[in-house]
């Protein structure tokens, strides 16, 4: 079925409002009236002016137009839903010309069965759909903190709507979101119907919120799981130690094994992100090796270079 452009038919663009539609509306009705126009097509031009006007001047048929004719592409065949017509009843008058009598098979599919426009202001009854509105998705960065210990935040939100007048707006909404403690990144958070308000009395749609990690100074996040990079001198490492670590609830005595090398990791069970079951809290030891940055500290560093024979690079066969 081939789509009607109703905004190319009146003359205007897809934003143009009540007030703009009708007066295209007026115009092209004195242009194209069988009575008075010298047209060849008149009567076929002034069938399609009134078909597109019926659509145009009524925000839902409008707004369900719109919806409908979002994924049509030039060179394909139009093909409304299933069933689009069923389940909503509405009333609305057609156009007034005597003559213009039926509208197109393209409206029919849209809006039921058979539509004679009324004439003498008569209004008639038809079936239309009532639509779920879309669900929205976007992403929200909180900070681990509001994983951590559960928190309620305000989102901002910025959704396109029709107006009124039927013009495409971009209307700022401010939530206020609950953070359940324990969520993890990658996860959603549903929020009931606030999401796009449904067609002819439809539920709205839902808003799925994604949670994202705003970068932390410490940690790392995997999943539920955190991992800390814990400096440690050469001699903690070596000889073991009882350092000071912070965790995300509060700072802990943490003891490094004796023998330890940069890169050993310690768990710490159930100090991650709470769930069930909780995340664990890794510690990545650094070893981190003193400036030599006075005669003083040179010499040290030259006293061990004499006291061990030691070669890093022995593994590598060098």
């Amino acid at each position: 079925m081939e789509f009607k452009d109703y905004y190319q038919i009146m003359g205007v663009k897809r934003d143009a409002s009540q007030d703009e539609i009708k007066r295209a509306y007026r115009k092209l009705a004195r242009k194209y009236h069988p009575d008075v126009s010298r047209e060849s097509d008149a009567e076929h031009r002034f069938k399609e002016v009134g078909e597109a006007y019926e659509v145009l001047k009524d925000p839902e048929k409008r707004a369900a137009y719109d919806q409908l004719g979002a994924n049509w592409r030039a060179g394909q065949e139009f093909h409304p839903p299933p069933d689009w017509n069923a389940g909503f009843e509405f009333s609305g008058g057609g156009f007034t010309a005597g003559d213009a009598s039926a509208f197109s098979d393209f409206f029919e599919s849209l809006f039921g069965e058979h539509m004679a426009a009324g004439t003498g202001g008569a209004r008639s009854t038809h079936r239309y759909a009532r639509t779920h509105g879309e669900d929205h998705h976007a992403k929200v960065l909180i900070d681990l903190e509001d994983a951590l210990h559960g928190a309620t935040r305000t989102v901002t939100l910025h959704a396109p709507e029709l107006d009124e007048q039927g013009r495409v707006t971009t209307r700022e909404r401010k939530l206020n979101v609950h953070i359940p403690q324990g969520v993890k990144s990658g996860q959603h958070i549903r929020l009931a119907n606030q999401g796009s308000p449904g067609l002819m009395g439809g539920k709205a749609g839902d808003l799925y919120l994604e949670i994202e990690f705003r970068p932390h100074p410490l940690y790392r996040v995997d999943g539920r799981d955190l991992y800390l990079d814990l400096p440690v001198a050469p001699w903690e490492a070596a000889l073991g130690a009882t350092v000071k670590a912070p965790t995300p609830g509060g700072t802990i005595d943490l003891k490094v094994p004796p023998g330890s090398v940069g890169g050993r990791k310690l768990r710490l069970k159930g100090r991650g992100i709470p769930g069930n079951p909780p995340g664990d809290l890794y510690v990545r030891l650094q070893v981190a090796l003193p400036a030599a940055d006075t005669d003083q500290a040179k010499a040290a560093y030259r006293a061990m270079e004499r006291q061990f024979a030691f070669n890093p690079r022995s593994g590598l066969g060098v």
